[in-house]
């Protein structure tokens, strides 16, 4: 079994500026409608790479299917988004303590999902709500990462009055809860996998 190196804050850092001509992709977030969904897409696919424990440097833009998968993601996301509105409309009309309390669950619990969606690809993925046992499992490790991610986050938020941390926010946004779901989620399923199909067949 190979196991995905935890990634440091630095290396974080450093990974969209690995090859800087790349943030350029960014300048497609001004085309409307088409150019945000095209990012989603890269996104999607950086996404995997995270998972998949490669930090190289940003992979390269594929317009048209990049855009082809930004699409058909977006498409799948919105019974979650319409899910997560009904809810929120529900706390609003119930108190404002509900509200802060849901909002402050979804920014908790939202990004395993969303990276779970981003590599499953399917609409039930987001709805997987049993992967929060893995959470729960690796509670210090979630927030370890919840909290590198912020840090990073607010980073190139402050970056961003020079331009550069706009596309390097949106690069790495989910870099250290996909860190975290290679090695908690992704490599144990792959064990399970590898089990059964080692298992002896009964006659």
């Amino acid at each position: 079994m190979i196991i995905i190196e935890t990634l440091s804050l630095s290396d974080a850092f450093k990974y969209p500026f690995k090859n800087p001509i790349r943030l350029l992709y960014a300048l497609l977030l001004i085309i409307p409608i088409l150019g945000p969904l095209t990012i989603w897409g890269y996104v999607v696919r950086l996404v995997n790479e995270f998972i998949e424990g490669r930090y190289d440097e940003p992979v390269k833009l594929d317009i048209i299917e990049d855009l082809k998968l930004g699409i058909i993601m977006f498409l799948k996301a919105i019974p979650f988004i319409v899910a997560s509105i009904i809810l929120f409309l529900v706390a609003s009309y119930i108190n404002t303590t509900l509200v802060i309390i849901f909002l402050l669950l979804e920014m908790f619990i939202a990004p395993i999902l969303i990276v779970n969606f981003f590599r499953k690809q399917t609409i039930e993925s987001l709805f997987e709500f049993d992967i929060l046992k893995v959470v729960k499992d690796n509670f210090g490790d979630y927030i370890v990462a919840f909290l590198k991610q912020l840090v990073l986050s607010i980073i190139f938020l402050i970056l961003s009055f020079i331009l550069i941390g706009i596309p390097a926010l949106y690069f790495t946004n989910s870099i250290f809860i996909a860190n975290l779901y290679g090695n908690f989620i992704e490599q144990k399923h792959t064990q399970t996998v590898k089990a059964q199909s080692n298992e002896p067949l009964i006659a």
